[in-house]
């Protein structure tokens, strides 16, 4: 059985379709590790989540930062469509329901001890120990799938708390874990979320570090993909491999083969339907 993770679709269906396809992707066989943001800015966002909740438990996804703007959107009263939104066929669909209620219960951490990784859309605060953040992730999936659904996204969206308190509760703890899985690039040398600064490393202020590379941190033990972060592109160190190759704007879809011992990465070079940038 070969494990592939693959970064950002954001709506690349035909791309996916091709990657795995290259891959020799089989569904009876295989598994495939998402990287989150299946959709939005890209052409084909219905037809990522029909394929991908087609595959049942051949796939996984982790929630990203569009796939909760999703969300927020279909609920009609918190959240709005933005000028670049590419969601208005999804939202139309007959099966549009079913689909996103099937979003809402995909995790926001999965972590697999005999595959020996662990998958996150954005990051982890560096307070934080594979422990902690499985008990984090745990409690906004809870929040999602519970009654007060509509309460929760109402909270979700703000940048504060900026620091983790382990007394953080209510909607503050559930909002800081939200930033960290989804949204998280930088942190201060002291472990602040930074969540303005979307460039890539070395265009930062000089108190800012990737989160991968702030000392201490207490995941640093762990081997983590993410994906999130189109600027950083294909990234290997510190004990993460990063995924988000900039499909969207030209760049490539990329799978990482997780079982395999060097993790060899394949990429598929993009048209791009977007103007190069990053959200």
């Amino acid at each position: 059985m070969a494990v592939y993770a693959i970064g950002d679709l954001q709506g690349c269906y035909d791309e996916f379709r091709t990657l795995l396809d290259h891959i020799g992707f089989d569904p009876a066989a295989d598994r495939l590790w998402l990287c989150g943001d299946l959709v939005n800015r890209g052409p084909k966002s219905l037809e990522v989540l029909r394929y991908v909740r087609g595959l049942g438990d051949a796939a996984l996804t982790v929630l990203g930062n569009h796939d909760l703007h999703l969300l927020a959107v279909w609920l009609g009263k918190h959240r709005h469509f933005t000028s670049n939104d590419t969601l208005g066929p999804l939202l139309r669909a007959p099966d549009r329901d079913d689909l996103l209620d099937w979003l809402r219960y995909q995790p926001l951490l999965h972590h697999d001890a005999a595959v020996g990784w662990t998958l996150v859309h954005a990051g982890l605060p560096p307070q934080w120990d594979l422990t902690t953040a499985q008990t984090c992730a745990a409690e906004v999936e809870a929040a999602l799938r519970g009654p007060d659904f509509h309460g929760f996204i109402k909270h979700m969206y703000g940048n504060e708390p900026r620091r983790w308190d382990p007394a953080l509760a209510g909607w503050d703890r559930l909002r800081f874990t939200v930033n960290c899985l989804t949204r998280l690039r930088f942190c201060t040398v002291d472990g602040a979320l930074s969540l303005a600064h979307k460039g890539a490393p070395g265009r930062q202020s000089g108190d800012l570090l990737p989160w991968f590379e702030v000392p201490g941190r207490r995941s640093a033990a762990e081997r983590i993909v993410f994906g999130h972060w189109s600027t950083l592109g294909l990234y290997r160190g510190h004990g993460v491999l990063g995924l988000d190759t900039g499909c969207l704007w030209g760049g490539a879809l990329s799978a990482a083969r997780l079982d395999h011992p060097d993790v060899p990465v394949t990429r598929l070079p993009c048209a791009g339907v977007r103007t190069p940038g990053e959200d």
